[in-house]
């Protein structure tokens, strides 16, 4: 099979499809992997290890998008709506439910695509989802964290508190992945954390 691994062209977005260690566990079983140059470059993977993957750089999306199967991070943008087509395997985040053109698309196409966030064990887990949803909570205290200081329009308040000023009252709502990361960050941090959720079994530690 080819595989390709187009730049991620979202804005802000820097992860990768693929490293070279997934590149190289497929280029020993002959696949053929084809990486757009620079697509590593803001996850500070440059396309020479990725050659020494075994995979071939190309000098466009195009190329890229021309194989078998395409592997990203993001849902496709306007712009690559029409490297969709029938035959294609796209893996990636799609996200479907809130991008009407995009599913518009897809279906019209006649693309077969895999959204990460859909795939699960036999147990139910969702194994691609659960660690962004980890990423997305320890971040999401320490953005806060960062908005409740003066410089940022913030009252001045520090998580931890000193001696002398009590600590930051943190309620963090639903006790999922997302708010149980949240609220490790911000127990390390000193704050006093209080999570509300229906589900009891999320609320117990």
């Amino acid at each position: 099979m080819i595989i390709g691994l187009p730049k991620e062209i979202k804005d802000s977005e820097n992860r990768v499809g693929m490293t070279p260690g997934a590149v190289s566990s497929l280029t020993r079983r002959h696949h053929r992997v084809l990486v757009e140059t620079g697509a590593g470059l803001g996850s500070s993977i440059a396309d020479q290890e990725y050659r020494d993957a075994g995979a071939e750089i190309v000098s466009n999306a195009a190329d890229a998008w021309s194989a078998d199967m395409v592997v990203k991070v993001k849902e496709p943008l306007a712009t690559e709506y029409p490297y969709l087509r029938e035959g294609l395997l796209l893996f990636t985040y799609l996200h479907l439910a809130a991008d009407e053109n995009l599913t518009r698309a897809m279906l019209e196409s006649g693309v077969t695509g895999i959204a990460y966030e859909t795939v699960e064990t036999a147990g139910r887990r969702l194994p691609l989802l659960m660690p962004m949803s980890e990423v997305a909570g320890r971040m999401a205290t320490q953005v806060g964290a960062s908005y409740l200081e003066s410089h940022h329009g913030g009252r001045g308040v520090l998580m931890g508190g000193v001696p002398g000023v009590a600590p930051a009252d943190v309620v963090i709502l639903g006790g999922g992945t997302v708010g149980a990361n949240a609220a490790k960050i911000a127990v390390g941090m000193g704050a006093q954390v209080t999570v509300l959720d229906l589900n009891h079994d999320r609320l117990q530690y």
